[in-house]
């Protein structure tokens, strides 16, 4: 199998985002006389898309009302400060250059808010990834597959010819809802045995070895 096209998904697997979230986080909850979380609280948060994130973070018995409230705060300081700490993981850069060098299609898929996605891929990634997509109204949250298969078709590749990289069960999950290949890297926000759990169908611990499946299917 020759595979044409990556998908990846951004928070966890190309950037590590933890601390800016975990400091959005922290600036709505206080505005509302909250608990603040910790890095590691955020860390188990994240995944499913920042509504979910706010209502795990807010105290339990938290209006519905209040939560969206909370979570209008983050959108707004989150799109403000979304790149005051974060950053490429070690070797995403060069894992970038060989996939262009392979001339392998790329693109993004997340569960973060669509203007924050299509934000950070123009400032950081424009060069590589054609196509980012995130959370809207018209694209629902992953595991939905719908992400996948609207970058697929922007791309022009099929299913079969394209591998899901990511860093949590959800992303697993993902790839299997859209029929594509799923990697699951260990140096994200989940840690190696929630990978294997979920039965990833590759787990890399660097990106480097991204490239080596790659190469392998050629």
């Amino acid at each position: 199998m020759k595979y044409q096209a990556v998908i990846f998904d951004l928070d966890g697997t190309l950037l590590n985002t933890l601390e800016d979230l975990a400091d959005s986080v922290n600036f709505a909850l206080k505005q509302f006389g909250y608990p603040i979380r910790t890095i590691a609280e955020v860390r188990a948060f994240v995944g499913n898309g920042v509504q979910k994130l706010i209502e795990r973070a807010v105290p339990e018995q938290t209006t519905m009302e209040k939560t969206l409230a909370c979570l209008e705060v983050f959108r707004n300081y989150y799109a403000k400060n979304m790149r005051n700490k974060t950053c490429l993981y070690e070797g995403i850069k060069e894992l970038l250059q060989g996939l262009n060098e392979r001339k392998i299609k790329m693109a993004i898929v997340s569960n973060k808010f669509d203007a924050a996605v299509k934000e950070l891929k123009k400032e950081l990634f424009s060069e590589y990834i054609q196509v980012a997509i995130g959370e809207s109204i018209t694209v629902p949250k992953k595991p939905n597959p719908s992400g996948v298969f609207a970058a697929l078709e922007e791309l022009g590749v099929k299913t079969e010819n394209a591998l899901y990289v990511g860093d949590s069960e959800v992303d697993i999950m993902t790839a299997k809802n859209a029929g594509v290949i799923s990697v699951g890297v260990t140096w994200g926000f989940r840690d190696c045995t929630v990978l294997e759990n979920s039965k990833a169908d590759h787990i890399i611990h660097t990106p480097q070895r991204l490239l080596d499946i790659i190469d392998f299917s050629i």
